[in-house]
């Protein structure tokens, strides 16, 4: 039996384990919202048939084979996982013993740890779209993002919040049997609908919406039935927080799997650009352009993501004195191409660190043009 058939195999038998506890908890949210259970039944159809898994990359990085991403898609038509490229936009922890790894033996059964799986066979990881953002369910882990197939969510495990949770294997489900991942997301929404990162004072609105209720939550995935607007004329949603995490099992094909590619428009007069143009032709789906952010590096605060944001925002802003996604791009490539320049920054891993933070302070404070 294939790698991912055995970890979904596995992925069920922890969702049999908990969902009846996840339904009465459900049931009981409902009715303390004024809900009814053929509202929530009726949304859950609604995710069920028109959901979406996003897969959020930035294009223009590098791995350990040194070949940017949206080339590397280009030239192979396939989406690899960190295991394979080197990269994460979370922690660098993809590789044997690392904390991904256990993660995967966690949720999965060792399905991937068996002596004869290669890395290639490990999931590749996205978010399930529950709102349509212009910039996409979690931005935090990409300037871009590839729309899947509805096939691809067939295939696809979900938990809410990330696979590094302590109760992630509780908040485990499919889009078929959702309801641990259903109950994990109302619980934070009793709570006050806010995520609480370790990086004080910042607290995150659930899924990107302020003042999220049951009620409006699933108001909003009844609109999943509309069709999908142009990128560009939708609101950001700037999520770094909070997503309902998605494990695609299986590999990525771009022309048997992609929908759509919607980029970061500060791309779209680079070579990264013309790479992307290039790909969404070859593989055959649309490309679209989403709002974008940009920041002047004097606008950079001290007081999220650390104090190192404004000194590091001034030291990469273009002429104009902004920040983009094309731009903190460039930056991290030259880290990789002159590493001496950026001793004084700490080592590699520290660098990289800075980069990641600093994209994130671009997500949450930059113009979009709204």
């Amino acid at each position: 039996m294939p790698p991912h058939h055995v970890a979904l195999s596995h992925v069920l038998d922890l969702v049999r384990e908990r969902e009846a506890v996840s339904s009465a908890y459900i049931a009981e949210v409902l009715h303390r919202s004024g809900s009814e259970i053929s509202s929530y039944r009726a949304a859950m159809e609604c995710v069920r048939l028109h959901a979406r898994v996003a897969i959020h990359f930035h294009p223009d990085r590098l791995g350990t084979r040194r070949v940017p991403v949206a080339q590397a898609l280009l030239q192979e038509g396939i989406y690899r996982n960190q295991f394979e490229t080197g990269l994460s936009t979370g922690g660098l922890s993809a590789f044997p013993g690392g904390a991904r790894d256990g993660w995967e033996r966690s949720l999965f059964g060792g399905a991937y740890h068996a002596t004869d799986v290669s890395d290639s066979a490990r999931p590749k990881y996205g978010a399930l779209e529950l709102v349509r953002f212009a910039d996409g369910p979690i931005p935090r882990f990409g300037s871009c993002y590839f729309v899947m197939r509805p096939t691809v969510s067939s295939r696809t495990s979900f938990t809410f919040a990330g696979s590094e949770d302590p109760g992630a294997t509780e908040r485990l489900g499919t889009l078929d049997r959702i309801e641990n991942v259903m109950a994990a997301l109302f619980a934070e929404i009793e709570a006050g609908g806010m995520a609480a990162p370790p990086w004080p004072p910042f607290r995150a609105p659930t899924l990107g919406l302020p003042d999220l209720t049951i009620a409006r939550l699933l108001a909003l995935l009844n609109q999943l039935t509309a069709p999908r607007k142009e990128p560009a004329d939708l609101p950001t949603g700037r999520v770094l927080d909070t997503q309902i995490e998605a494990q695609v099992h299986g590999p990525v094909e771009l022309e048997k799997d992609v929908e759509l590619l919607v980029a970061d428009p500060a791309f779209a007069p680079t070579g990264t650009g013309k790479i992307l143009r290039a790909m969404a032709a070859q593989y055959g789906f649309p490309l679209r352009w989403h709002r974008g952010f940009r920041l002047s590096a004097v606008d950079v605060p001290d007081d999220f993501r650390g104090p190192a944001m404004p000194r590091l925002a001034r030291r990469i802003a273009g002429e104009n004195g902004m920040i983009d996604a094309a731009v903190i791009g460039t930056a991290e490539a030259s880290l990789h191409h002159h590493p001496e320049a950026w001793r004084d920054w700490g080592s590699r891993e520290e660098v990289l660190q800075h980069f990641k933070q600093l994209w994130h302070v671009l997500v949450h404070y930059g113009r979009s043009d709204e």
